[in-house]
């Protein structure tokens, strides 16, 4: 069943554990990750991003396919349908409109106010039709974060952010990047730690690929509730199709390709899985 993130986190919270956020960037994908996680017994966010949505072919598409998916397949857990970092409030009302259960406004590039009052129009737009909100103040990093202009999210301005704009959970920037981290990954535990207690709203870890297994359990720790990975698994993913193409170089049919993928892919969802929310068990 679709629903939104907001009692999933609340639980996560309270008992001490995260929601996996894996992307789905194809229908194979999206089987897979609903495969492995119901197996796992384990709630799951299927994020996807605006440019993903127009591959897909729209955010109607996507909430069929979602939909006919968790059907076909009998899937028994609770799956959120989630917008990730939409940038303005007309990608957020399409998707809200279309189905889905949970979106993610990122203005984290404007400056405060304005991060705030567009933010607070998607959150005002949602609130009425049970989706829930995410929301990013800070910069992050991407793949290429040997060189980048990187703002730690402010204690005080994080929870005058998250007051105002009526969020249900923050995405902050804490010193880690989308990607593969290059180097020595500076996640600022301290200050995740303080903001959990200061924002009273479920926390948000973007860039989780890369990150060793400790920091990840530290996190969750400190009081992250969601967890986004996607670089991990399209990384399993393509290293696979590569190998299986070099054994198989008369390899045309794109469903043996595709597919060739799938073990793989699944072996990190079920280990992430189990990094993140061991606790997380239907």
């Amino acid at each position: 069943m679709i629903v939104n993130s907001k009692k999933l986190f609340l639980s996560a919270l309270k008992d001490g554990y995260a929601i996996p956020a894996y992307n789905i960037n194809n229908l194979e994908w999206t089987k897979y990750i609903l495969e492995a996680c119901s197996e796992d017994k384990s709630p799951v966010i299927l994020a996807v991003t605006p440019s993903s949505i127009n591959y897909f072919g729209g955010y109607q598409v996507v909430v069929n396919m979602v939909s006919s998916l968790i059907n076909t397949l009998d899937i028994k857990i609770p799956v959120v349908l989630h917008l990730d970092h939409a940038n303005d409030f007309l990608s957020c009302k399409k998707a809200i409109d279309a189905g889905f259960t949970s979106v993610m406004i990122d203005a984290s590039q404007m400056d405060f106010e304005e991060n705030v009052k567009v933010t607070s129009e998607v959150v005002n737009y949602a609130k009425n039709k049970d989706v829930s909100v995410e929301a990013e103040l800070g910069s992050l990093g991407d793949d290429d974060n040997s060189s980048f202009s990187y703002a730690y999210s402010d204690l005080e301005q994080s929870r005058e952010f998250v007051f105002r704009t009526g969020i249900d959970s923050f995405a902050p920037a804490i010193g880690n990047v989308h990607g593969f981290y290059k180097g020595n990954e500076k996640i600022d535990f301290e200050l995740l730690g303080a903001l959990c207690k200061s924002v009273r709203v479920p926390l948000v870890l973007h860039g989780a690929s890369g990150l060793d297994d400790n920091k990840l359990r530290t996190a969750v720790f400190c009081g992250v509730t969601k967890v986004n990975i996607n670089t991990d698994l399209m990384y399993a993913w393509s290293s696979e199709i590569k190998r299986f193409l070099k054994n198989n170089k008369e390899a045309y049919d794109p469903r043996k390709i595709i597919s060739s993928g799938e073990f793989a892919i699944k072996k990190v969802i079920h280990y992430k899985n189990n990094i993140i929310g061991s606790k997380n068990k239907l």
